[in-house]
């Protein structure tokens, strides 16, 4: 990661342990940065919020929105190669709850003047599974037979600076459907 901000859905439930699992095998670099997460903001659909930007000034952004929005579950469909690349991720309902969120999430900030990058792509929402490796022919073939059955939960968000092409550094985390 280059430096910048990022906002995630934390992932919860059983099903998060074996994602994890199945990223330190394939892909143990991008395990070690963030957990199993969906990104909301910095990657597709928005991009990476400006490293200058106050914290603070981003979390009374997206605060309403979290105290909005209620606890989701959600279903992974099976893992496919994204935009023809050799990265391969776990893909969710483009069209349900997670959408909403990050709609409103990418108003909030527009409408806070918070600068952030364009992004490469439109929103796909998904969890990666191996990013950084380039995996030999056997090991993408296994990879894209994984299946994750198991519900997961999007419980809070969380706003992630990367520190170092490798590090990341926790900002702030907001609980869905809390009041302040």
């Amino acid at each position: 990661m280059k430096p910048s901000i990022v906002v995630i859905a934390a992932l919860s439930g059983p099903a998060v342990e074996r994602i994890h699992e199945i990223q330190q095998r394939f892909d143990p670099r991008m395990a070690a940065e963030l957990p199993p997460h969906v990104t909301l903001i910095g990657s597709s659909g928005m991009g990476p919020i400006s490293v200058h930007t106050p914290p603070e000034r981003l979390r009374e952004a997206l605060l309403p929105v979290a105290s909005s929005t209620e606890p989701m579950s959600l279903h992974f469909e099976p893992p496919m190669r994204f935009m023809q690349s050799n990265v391969v991720v776990l893909p969710l309902d483009p069209h349900g709850p997670l959408r909403a969120l990050h709609e409103t999430m990418v108003a909030r900030i527009r409408s806070a003047k918070i600068v952030a990058e364009r992004a490469r792509f439109t929103f796909t929402p998904h969890c990666t599974l191996s990013f950084y490796r380039e995996l030999p022919a056997a090991d993408l073939r296994e990879l894209l037979t994984v299946r994750v059955d198991d519900a997961v939960g999007v419980e809070r968000i969380q706003a992630y600076r990367a520190t170092t092409p490798s590090s990341t550094e926790q900002l702030f985390a907001l609980t869905l459907g809390e009041t302040p």
